[in-house]
């Protein structure tokens, strides 16, 4: 496989890489320190540099002020973002904003993606459900009010809806919604009367929508976005078949791309520590135990590398091959979840009691490897899921 990287997707890295480059890990203050959320807002400081840059707007087509660039070029950029633990919504943002562009009318378009570029709206995804176990589109109905449909019109009526007007109505709950709390508007899946998948893009301030505080294990504010009779119009809803799994695919995609970073930042920090730590005289980095563990490690991430940018090349090309794309986003999230997790381990073992340290960033890598390895579900769900697509498509 060639994973060679255009011009324009290297540019991107790089602009990444300067944008990074004055971000500190311990910027907020500590999880482990801190009850509650570490903080109450995003990193405004680094969220406006990203938009100063065109970072924001990196895979928004020109027609809204973008660069044009597909979802491998934020893999890219949440790579290097994940390095530092970039407080910046990032992920959900351009995802969401990806999937308006492919599947939303041209008024909605219109009236996001501009403004999403230039870091003036922020974009959050409900992608979690109720518990983080049952599909994310299921923890929410949506049902038509209006025109051509006369159940409907009554419910409009219950709840508040114009006449004449038609639309949708939202009823349920999305847990652990990242950055809800600071979002201008929230995508939630949902599931019609019939059990299709819908997405509806919902302003956070619309009526019946209420945020219950969660944290983290990073510290990081989440909420519990609960929909009570929430209405939108008919062209805030994405009914396009495929929309839903597309945009999660990219969001577990896009998890993977920052599993894959911040194991690579701690496999560095590794090695520094343990090329300078010395024990009898020697650097305890040329014991063969410690060599062994650090190269199994190099090998996890190799594997996540490779399987990251098999998924992203499907989503961004929707090549074709022996299993759908989510077979392959399946595969990335399975290693990325796995390695991470191995990755942070092992260097909390090699860097001993100074690795529990507080003041020394490790731990905080550690809270966010956690996260990101159970976020959009763990291995053994991807497991799962790959398990019954070889059932549905056998190979060979």
């Amino acid at each position: 496989m060639d994973f060679t990287f255009t011009e324009e997707q290297q540019a991107a890295v790089e602009a990444a890489r300067a944008v990074f480059s004055d971000v500190a890990p311990d910027r907020a203050p500590s999880p482990a320190l801190t009850p509650g959320a570490v903080a109450e807002d995003i990193d405004r400081q680094l969220w406006h540099e990203l938009a100063r840059t065109d970072l924001l707007g990196l895979t928004l087509s020109p027609d809204h002020g973008g660069a044009g660039l597909d979802p491998i070029a934020l893999c890219l950029v949440l790579r290097e973002s994940a390095k530092v633990l970039a407080r910046v919504p990032l992920l959900e943002s351009c995802a969401v904003a990806l999937a308006v562009q492919r599947y939303g009318g041209s008024t909605l378009a219109a009236e996001l993606l501009p403004r999403a570029g230039r870091g003036e709206l922020i974009l959050t995804v409900g992608a979690n459900g109720r518990s983080g176990h049952d599909p994310a589109e299921l923890a929410v109905t949506a049902r038509r009010y209006g025109q051509g449909d006369t159940e409907s019109d009554a419910a409009a009526g219950a709840s508040g809806g114009p006449a004449g007007e038609s639309g949708w109505v939202l009823d349920g709950v999305q847990s652990g919604v990242p950055w809800a709390q600071v979002a201008d508007w929230i995508a939630v899946p949902a599931h019609t009367a019939g059990g299709r998948p819908v997405l509806a893009l919902v302003p956070r301030t619309r009526d019946g929508v209420t945020l219950a505080d969660q944290v983290s294990t990073s510290g990081e504010r989440l909420a519990e976005v609960r929909l009570d009779a929430v209405r939108v119009a008919a062209g805030e809803l994405i009914d396009a078949a495929g929309c839903w799994d597309w945009l999660r695919s990219l969001l577990t995609t896009g998890t993977c791309a920052l599993a894959l970073g911040l194991g690579e930042r701690v496999l560095a920090m590794t090695a520094e520590y343990t090329g300078k730590r010395e024990q009898f005289g020697f650097p305890v980095a040329t014991f063969q135990a410690v060599a062994v563990q650090a190269a199994d490690r190099y090998i996890d991430l190799r594997a996540m590398e490779a399987t990251l940018w098999q998924a992203a090349w499907r989503i961004s090309t929707d090549a074709g091959g022996p299993l759908p794309a989510a077979g392959d986003v399946a595969v990335a999230k399975i290693w990325a979840s796995d390695g991470v997790r191995r990755v942070v381990q092992t260097a909390q073992h090699l860097h001993g009691g100074f690795g529990a340290d507080t003041d020394y960033p490790l731990h905080r890598f550690h809270a966010w490897a956690k996260l990101i390895e159970l976020s959009l579900g763990p291995a053994a769900a991807h497991e799962e899921a790959l398990g019954d697509l070889l059932a549905a498509h056998p190979l060979g």
